[in-house]
């Protein structure tokens, strides 16, 4: 006769490769190409430096060609704006003069948005220029000048010359920032390994031997990945110790949160890291581009995910001198301490530990273990 739990086990399968398996596959490709697909600027804050009508038309041109695109920043001189730029207030500015503009920019806060300020402040040059041409079209018409020659004189206006300065460049070895960027998703997918094997072995291990474990392992990959990205490829150039520091508590907070979820709902938890890192903290993190390039709900989520606010810090460390990363280091250290406060309480638990107390085995080998009352009564005889 044919066993039906056969039959049941062949549909599931079927069931799972053909439905489970590409809906999961489609899932995690929308997850990386939908915000890489509708990169802008939504609210980029950039500064403007430029008295009276000056600063207002450009605001105003800026507006024009990108409704929603900036969040403007008045600034008195080129001094306080620069100084707003390295303390990671505004991404960059434009310096308005008469018959000239400057575009401040830092590459090392993101090279997809110097390369935006540029082309824009090209854009509003341009179209500064078309205006002023119109203007005195319309000026040559209502005053005619003759010359020696019988015709009109009308001034051509001046063109207006366009500037551009990198106030935080990034690093000569790594000029579009690929090093950078690349490095995020193996460093998340190695976190995630470190908290998977450490929970899955030593399983008696007391928890707070476990949290050393996981702190120390974290340390050296950190220490590992820092020497690759500046010593090998020179992707991260200043402030060592401190670049070191934050790779390693951006590694800490993932391998953390991962070990803690493994520790308190089993090897699903591993499936929980996996999509909550992998699938939708690094797609959301702008670490390729910027935060406030991404569609807004996925800005707000990636940064507070371990692996938006870890790159936001990388960057902070290795170029800004750690200015604006307050944010990104409670992220991190909340994560960590959730992570580890799960592996040390989870442990404690008998239904995680060692399962329930009445589903627990006992074998001949369990010391305190009750002898079966068959194994009693024959003792008794």
């Amino acid at each position: 006769m044919k066993n039906p739990m056969v039959g049941l086990l062949s549909w599931r399968r079927a069931v799972a490769m053909t439905v489970a398996l590409p809906l999961v596959i489609s899932l995690a490709v929308m997850a990386y190409a939908w915000p890489a697909s509708r990169v802008a600027p939504r609210d980029l804050p950039v500064g403007i430096v430029g008295t009276g009508a000056a600063g207002q038309h450009a605001v105003e041109g800026l507006e024009r060609s990108r409704p929603g695109g900036f969040d403007f920043h008045l600034y008195p001189d080129e001094e306080s704006v620069r100084s707003a730029i390295k303390g990671r207030e505004i991404y960059g500015a434009f310096v308005v003069t008469p018959g000239s503009l400057t575009v401040l920019q830092a590459t090392a806060a993101s090279t997809s948005v110097a390369q935006l300020l540029n082309t824009s402040g090209r854009q509003l040059a341009a179209d500064a220029g078309a205006s002023a041409a119109r203007g005195a079209t319309t000026a040559a018409r209502g005053t005619f000048v003759s010359s020696a020659y019988g015709e009109p004189l009308t001034e051509a206006p001046a063109e207006i010359r366009v500037r551009t300065v990198d106030v935080v460049p990034i690093s000569a070895d790594d000029p579009r920032g690929v090093v950078f960027s690349s490095a995020l998703l193996p460093l998340t997918m190695c976190g995630i390994l470190i908290a998977s094997l450490l929970a899955m072995s030593n399983l008696h291990m007391p928890g707070w031997r476990r949290v050393m474990e996981l702190v120390a392992a974290c340390a050296a990959t950190g220490f590992g990945a820092y020497l690759v990205a500046q010593g090998v490829l020179g992707a991260l150039p200043h402030e060592r110790v401190a670049t070191w520091s934050a790779l390693s508590l951006t590694m800490l907070a993932i391998s953390a949160t991962c070990a803690g979820l493994i520790t308190l709902v089993g090897p699903a938890g591993l499936g929980l890291s996996a999509v909550l890192m992998v699938f939708v903290g690094n797609p959301f993190s702008g670490s390729t581009s910027a935060p406030e390039l991404l569609p807004k709900a996925v800005d707000d989520i990636g940064q507070w995910l371990p692996p938006g606010a870890g790159a936001n810090l990388l960057r902070g460390t290795a170029y800004f001198g750690g200015n604006g990363t307050g944010g990104q280091i409670s992220v991190l250290l909340l994560w960590s301490v959730l992570g580890l406060a799960a592996v040390v309480l989870g442990r404690r638990t008998p239904a995680v530990a060692y399962g329930s107390p009445g589903t627990r085995s006992h074998g001949a080998g369990d010391a305190g273990a009750e002898p079966y009352p068959h194994a009693r009564h024959a003792a008794e005889r």
